[in-house]
């Protein structure tokens, strides 16, 4: 799986971009859990991950500075 790209994360709906977060997460997760047992095939896979979720937090966190600033 490609990393996600952001002009992909920017088209999402504010609830669309925290299930992507969480989904991330849970990802996160499981991909570490694999790999303190040794179970892990795609260790690239982890920095992708934590690169995505990077991206996504930063979106949400424009956004509601943005909606701050108007307000």
């Amino acid at each position: 799986m490609a990393a996600t790209k952001i002009g992909d994360i920017r088209a999402k709906s504010a609830d669309e971009l925290n299930t992507m977060l969480l989904d991330l997460r849970k990802e996160q997760f499981n991909l570490r859990f694999q790999r303190a047992t040794g179970q892990i095939e795609a260790l690239s896979r982890i920095k992708q991950v934590r690169r995505d979720i990077a991206r996504v937090k930063t979106i949400i966190g424009e956004r509601a500075r943005s909606a701050a600033t108007k307000a």
